[in-house]
């Protein structure tokens, strides 16, 4: 390859990235400039791809975390070839455009996840690195390697300054993801300074702390030492190696090394100067010179060998291992398993009862064996979450003396295991199993407790922006946890998640509605599904007399009608409130009052449903409705109306035990009572 042609690619990124902004009048140049060398050498020498087909399973994945960057990613896929045509570059952040003012999941072919909201992008790569190791581990045979790629980011300065980069650096570090390779945009300059004045610290010695390989690129515009330390990167297959590559922010330009190149359009008169400086033609805009093209369009031809090739293997993989590649080719596929749900237990009536994180422990492991692709953890909280798989071992790095590589001593430690541990690190667990879920071959799942969803609404808002299937389990849902105080008692946590648009959230009222919950969970695409659970544990309610649990996938259902038929008061409850509100339903229906109990575990399936069934749950001339949930009343006037009432808490929580907060914040059932009379008599 000759320095010249090299030239004419890396400089074609540049100004087709400069040339998109300048047009939009909006966006980034000063990254497109300076990391075009990083990106041309990876996207042509190392990166396996084919983008005739985006979604080969095998595929590389390439994560541009520093999404704001976004010109040089559309750039890439227009020269090598993916569905983004040159009329598609032209609407950069234009209404109904394919390119966006940031990388949109599901938006843009060849877009592998939603980045912009700096540092997520970075922790999405180590789940997705984490998907491919699991994946490798639990189907690839001697001599039948069929998940064999890479993942592979450009991370900025920005990146390396959020928390969440910072968790999810440790974490694989500690799981030794050899597979993951990130280059540093190490640029000096951030949106509005020098990073001397905020960001000091010697980057390579911590990522070197974390169990990370480094390697520094002394100038950024080195092609050959860019390529020389892509190939010390995949030599080491035991650390995820940080690539330091110091680069020019806004590289050519009179804004070069300021903040100024960051993040607006150099400006007519500095385009011009730009173009001058890296002997680039004024005229047209948007070039892209023939033998460039012909060039970065290879990767054509080197991605369809490389998919004939991987399809070659997977036949010979499975005639050698037919039920392996059949779960496999399912799970990449998406689908579930016939009978996945058929263990599911269905619990007898019980006054004692259970608390649904207990109940829900149960039915994951009923779910787990049939269901490969579920594979999660807790943020070191498994056993109060009951979150944990059992038999099913635990992803780490190192597998134990005597364990076969399909981690077959299930008690070891194996690449094959499907019990994550993330330590402390919540925010960094919500971005990677989001990566997993983008990755494919997985149904993940992250759990803790529902207060310390707050150090995750970053990862859980991009999961539903993305419209990813995962699955959060929120455990200790409301002041009944007690003893540990306002700290830990979620109040507007709920009202706070369901405000979130295109994300369900469940809080189931017994053990049953948590076996339908976990139904609607697994069965659900294209958006996340929260599960608010209980500590405490709660009546298992007798079936036989009140309305099948079924009821749940409708989000709300009359759970017990009032006894003519004809109620004149609604009770309406999620959660452990629904015991509540049928005790007293039976002290108001003593008193004469005809009560109809609704539970309402989800308000999105509830929102989901026509209007005539609403209506029939909720109907509009009984006006009478009394919510009861611990928590932020926000929201529940929708559901009430003008007329009704809601008992919930909108002050923090005390510590005490669970029983004594209940009565002292009115949740009992003299107050629902109480609360319920006043409403007739209005």
């Amino acid at each position: 390859m000759s320095h010249d042609l090299d030239q004419q690619c890396i400089n074609t990124l540049r100004f087709l990235s400069v040339d998109m902004v300048q047009k939009a009048n909006s966006g980034h140049p000063g990254l497109p400039l300076d990391a075009a060398p990083m990106a041309y050498v990876l996207w042509t020498k190392h990166m396996k791809y084919h983008p005739a087909d985006p979604h080969w399973a095998d595929r590389d994945r390439f994560v541009l975390s520093a999404g704001h960057g976004s010109a040089l990613l559309y750039s890439l896929l227009h020269v090598t070839g993916y569905d983004v045509s040159l009329d598609d570059i032209k609407q950069f952040r234009q209404w109904g455009s394919k390119t966006a003012g940031h990388p949109e999941y599901g938006h843009t072919p060849g877009v592998e996840v939603t980045t912009g909201p700096l540092g997520q992008g970075m922790a999405n790569a180590v789940g997705m690195a984490i998907g491919e190791a699991q994946l490798a581990a639990s189907y690839n045979r001697d001599g039948h390697h069929v998940i064999d790629h890479r993942t592979w980011a450009i991370v900025s300065d920005g990146d390396l300054m959020e928390g969440v980069a910072s968790e999810a650096a440790s974490l694989a570090g500690h799981l030794q993801l050899g597979k993951l390779v990130c280059l540093y945009d190490d640029n000096y300059v951030t949106l509005s300074a020098a990073t001397d004045i905020t960001f000091c610290e010697d980057r390579a010695k911590r990522f070197e702390a974390y169990g990370w390989q480094t390697i520094k690129v002394a100038d950024g515009n080195d092609v050959a030492a860019i390529d020389a330390a892509l190939n010390e990167a995949v030599a080491d297959t035991t650390r995820p190696t940080l690539i330091l590559v110091r680069t020019h922010i806004g590289f050519g330009s009179p804004k070069q090394d300021s903040f100024k190149a960051h993040g607006s359009p150099l400006g007519v008169v500095d385009v011009k100067a730009t173009k001058q400086k890296l002997s680039w033609p004024l005229e047209p805009d948007f070039l892209v010179p023939e033998p460039a093209l012909k060039h970065f369009r290879e990767a054509l031809q080197r991605g369809a060998r490389a998919q004939a090739d991987w399809n070659e293997r997977l036949r010979g993989y499975a005639k050698a291992f037919p039920d392996q590649a059949r779960e496999l080719e399912q799970r990449l596929r998406g689908e579930l398993p016939p009978g996945w749900d058929a263990d599911i237990p269905a619990f007898e009536a019980d006054p004692k009862g259970m608390a649904t994180r207990e109940a829900s422990g149960k039915i994951m492991n009923a779910i787990a064996p049939k269901l490969a692709a579920l594979l999660g953890g807790s943020a070191d909280l498994d056993s109060s979450t009951f979150t944990n798989l059992k038999g099913f071992g635990d992803f780490n790095p190192v597998a134990t003396k005597g364990e076969d590589e399909q981690g077959s001593d299930s008690a070891g430690w194996s690449r094959a295991g499907r019990n994550l541990h993330y330590g402390v690190r919540e925010h960094a667990m919500g971005a990677i199993v989001n990566g997993l879920a983008v990755h494919g071959g997985f149904i993940p799942y992250g759990a803790t407790f529902l207060i310390f969803s707050d150090y995750m609404r970053p990862a859980l808002r991009l999961a539903a922006l993305m419209g990813v299937h995962v699955v959060q389990v929120f455990t200790h849902d409301s002041i009944a946890l007690g003893e540990d105080g306002p700290t830990h008692q979620p109040i507007e946590q709920l009202a706070s998640l369901r405000a979130i648009p295109n994300l369900t959230l469940i809080r189931p009222a017994d053990a049953n509605e948590t076996a339908v919950a976990w139904k609607v969970a697994v069965e659900t695409r294209k958006q996340p599904v929260l599960l608010a659970l209980t500590r405490q544990k709660l009546p298992t309610l007798d079936r036989q007399q009140h309305a099948s649990a079924e009821g749940l996938r409708q989000g709300a259902y009359n759970l017990r009608e009032a006894e003519d038929g004809k109620p004149k008061l609604i009770l309406i409850a999620s959660g452990s409130e629904v015991g509540l509100i049928l005790a007293a339903a039976d002290m108001l229906q003593a008193d004469g009052v005809e009560v109809r109990c609704v539970s309402m575990p989800s308000w999105e399936l509830f929102d989901a449903q026509p209007q005539s069934y609403r209506d029939v749950v909720l109907p509009p001339d009984v006006s009478a409705r009394l919510a009861v949930e611990m928590g932020a009343t926000q929201g529940w006037l929708r559901y009430v109306g003008e007329h009704g009432d809601v008992l919930g808490i909108d002050h923090f929580g005390a510590s005490a035990p669970a029983e004594v907060l209940q009565r002292e914040f009115g949740f009992t059932v003299e107050n629902v009572v109480k609360r319920a009379k006043a409403l007739l008599q209005k």
